[in-house]
């Protein structure tokens, strides 16, 4: 069977023993964050990325390998497995191979071939492969049997010629050759099916398209996929000439030019346009899906990665405000801990008086709850609500913000809001969503399905199980690498700390009611159920704040603790002091620790944690503005210059709010020479801008930037 760290270390070019021992640590119940940032030396400082490639590798090897087995059984049981043939599944790499070689043993549906062989007639199509000169008409004869169904020659070799077709079709050297040449020569075409033009217009841009299968991006083949699967378009894949296809195939199996040789070519064409082209069509519609899959899914953990880690404004008393016109703006302020301290809804979009007995109320909570921020939904009557803001007057001004609502619907109806407000309907939770993710998107995006936020492209198209995959990954990482503190974090967020998942999660927040605030991270070993294995990975990525032991608010893991302490007696000092005192540090040559188990790497992670314990990897909170004259897309012309803030980011390009409800278009070849084939290089979700308006379409709402000329 495979030597999994070899192949992987091939694959990934990495060493071996990097490989080993990080399947080992992932054996052994060890997360990849934790395997990223506390076992450097063991991976020869592998990151997240790298540790989660391999993990993921491992499980399609074992697949690959569970996969082997059920055919070599099969093969087995029918008593036709030949050591040669064994030998060759056994050295299978990959899936499409050991495909290949299982086919012809494959147990099938009856088929015009299966069927022919009932009536014995695999001897006459064996003698036609040999492709000899001899009467093959006198030859069929002897194969006409009215009993089995063979009433005339003609019969016979039709027979013989379906058996042949089906060999073909199952021959490996065959389709690989297929493959090869639909690699190069195949196109993807997608027609508009009758009568469904009207019914698909979105999908207008595919009603008559064709591309090179080695061409076409990932989101075009999402899109015309989509079509298909609503019914309004037909997808096909093949080469742009199929005799090129068949003359391949004539290379590979005929052999004369003789009565023999011109039943097999006429196989070959049958099997080609019936068996081979089909299989191969199926084939690339998955492998084109699967491509498109990856990087879709590559591009949504990325925006939800820096969506996740956008800035915090921090702990702030916070009023939030859900805007609506019909049903009035739903108010909420909250506490420095988001903690919900009073609730009410204003109805600004009335009467002049409604607008100003709006105004009143916004200025007298601000006063009563001492508001430092206000945070406001970018909903529906989103800008208007801005403006009736900006209208108040408050003795100590807080800052106003536009925080994205999307997901918020989602929180407010889920099991996690009823929990956290029972006694309060979607609207309040909804408001309160708003308030908590400007104060920490992290903590408060964590309880909403990633699939939710609205940063995906073709998301619920996508391979399911990856996507989820890929973006649990994509939280757990942002969890851990920022650090969540122990004492305050909800159980969701909990949930995704290193080595923790929901059930635990469940228990520490039970054990901090019944027991109050931890006062240590060893504490952690009291809570039911969590033994020295969950203490271990956890550990280091939680923070207690409050804790008599300066370490504990660090990402230095308790593991290490030991090693501190010894730093600071080597230069008379303690461990708080060392870590207040940047003379003392530097008195310390890491060097000397070096160790066994201990190497530079974690070594130099140690120093930086004891300079800047705890540090949020965040970046700083800042203030965004629209331009307020502008509104609505008929405020918008050509040439405008104006202040964005990147919404989504997908294969194509970027979608920039510049206020107005309705996101533009900074469509890549708009990015301008610093565009290097991934989005992601020019822009950030959240990231503040400024575009140029290139194109107004008010009639289908649709805004196009750019970023060229400025």
């Amino acid at each position: 069977m495979t030597d999994y760290a070899t192949t992987i270390a091939t694959r990934l070019s990495l060493g071996v023993r990097q490989v080993e021992k990080t399947i080992e640590l992932l054996k052994n119940g060890a997360t990849v964050p934790f395997i990223a940032r506390y076992r450097k030396e063991a991976t020869g400082n592998l990151n997240e990325v790298q540790i989660a490639a391999i993990r993921d590798l491992v499980a399609k090897l074992q697949e690959l390998d569970k996969r082997r087995e059920a055919i070599l059984a099969s093969i087995k049981e029918q008593g036709k497995l030949t050591p040669e043939l064994e030998k060759q599944i056994l050295d299978a790499d990959n899936l499409t191979t050991l495909e290949d070689l299982y086919l012809p043993y494959k147990p099938k549906r009856k088929t015009r071939a299966s069927m022919a062989v009932e009536k014995g007639l695999e001897p006459l199509a064996e003698k036609i492969l040999l492709q000899q000169n001899i009467d093959i008409q006198q030859f069929a004869k002897t194969f006409v049997n009215p009993e089995k169904g063979v009433n005339n020659t003609d019969e016979a070799l039709a027979g013989a010629a379906d058996i042949i077709a089906e060999r073909i079709s199952e021959d490996a050297t065959a389709r690989n050759a297929m493959r090869k040449f639909f690699g190069t020569h195949a196109m993807i075409t997608s027609k508009v099916v009758k009568d469904k033009a009207d019914e698909g217009a979105k999908f207008k841009s595919w009603f008559d398209w064709s591309e090179g299968v080695d061409k076409i991006p990932s989101h075009r083949i999402l899109a015309m996929f989509r079509g298909e699967n609503e019914g309004v378009l037909r997808v096909k894949i093949a080469p742009k000439n199929e005799e090129w296809a068949t003359e391949r195939l004539d290379r590979l199996f005929v052999k004369g030019r003789n009565e023999s040789s011109k039943v097999v070519y006429n196989a070959v064409r049958d099997s080609y346009k019936r068996l081979l082209a089909p299989s191969i069509e199926t084939e690339f519609y998955n492998q084109l899906k699967a491509r498109a899959d990856q990087e879709a899914i590559k591009v949504f953990a990325e925006n939800l990665r820096q969506l996740l880690l956008a800035s915090p404004l921090g702990q702030k008393r916070v009023m939030a405000i859900d805007p609506g016109f019909r049903t009035g703006c739903k108010v909420v302020c909250l506490n420095e801990q988001g903690d919900l301290e009073h609730n009410e809804t204003i109805y600004p979009f009335g009467s002049v008086r409604d607008e100003h007995d709006a105004i009143k109320k916004i200025e007298s909570l601000a006063e009563a709850f001492e508001i430092q921020a206000i945070a406001i939904g970018n909903g529906t009557a989103g800008r208007e609500t801005e403006e009736i803001v900006k209208q108040a007057h408050f003795k100590n001004k807080p800052i106003a913000v536009m925080v994205s609502e999307n997901g918020a619907s989602v929180y407010s109806a889920s099991d996690v809001a009823r929990e956290e407000f029972p006694d309060y309907d979607v609207t309040v939770r909804g408001a309160v969503s708003i308030g908590r993710r400007l104060m920490d998107p992290l903590s408060e995006l964590v309880k909403i399905d990633p699939k939710s936020i609205g940063v995906g492209q073709y998301q619920h198209d996508v391979d399911q199980t990856l996507l989820q995959q890929s973006l649990n990954d994509v939280v757990e990482s942002c969890v851990n690498s920022v650090g969540v503190e122990l004492n305050t974090a909800s159980k969701e967020l909990l949930s995704y700390v290193s080595g923790i998942g929901p059930a635990l999660a469940k228990n520490i927040v039970a054990y901090r009611n019944r027991n109050g605030a931890f006062a240590s991270r060893r504490e952690l070993l009291k809570v039911e159920r969590l033994g020295e294995k969950a203490f271990e990975q956890c550990a280091g990525f939680l923070r207690i704040r409050e804790s008599e032991n300066p370490l504990d608010r660090s990402a230095v893991h308790p593991e290490r603790y030991a090693l501190v302490e010894k730093m600071a007696k080597k230069v008379g000092a303690s461990v708080e002091q060392l870590m207040a005192d940047k003379s003392l540090r530097a008195k310390i040559n890491i060097n000397d620790f070096v160790g066994d188990d201990c190497g530079l790497p974690t070594l130099q992670d140690i120093m930086k944690e004891l300079d800047k314990p705890g540090l949020d990897p965040r970046t700083k909170f800042e203030v965004f503005e629209f331009d307020n004259t502008i509104n609505t897309i008929d405020d918008l012309r050509p040439g405008m210059v104006l202040p964005g803030i990147v919404t989504n980011i997908t294969a194509f390009g970027a979608f920039v709010d510049v206020g107005i409800h309705n996101d533009g278009l900074l469509h890549v070849s708009q990015m301008g020479d610093r565009f290097v084939k991934d989005p992601n290089q020019v822009v950030k979700i959240h990231q503040h801008l400024k575009v140029k308006v290139l194109d107004v379409d008010t009639h289908r709402k649709r805004i196009s930037f750019t970023l060229k000329g400025l």
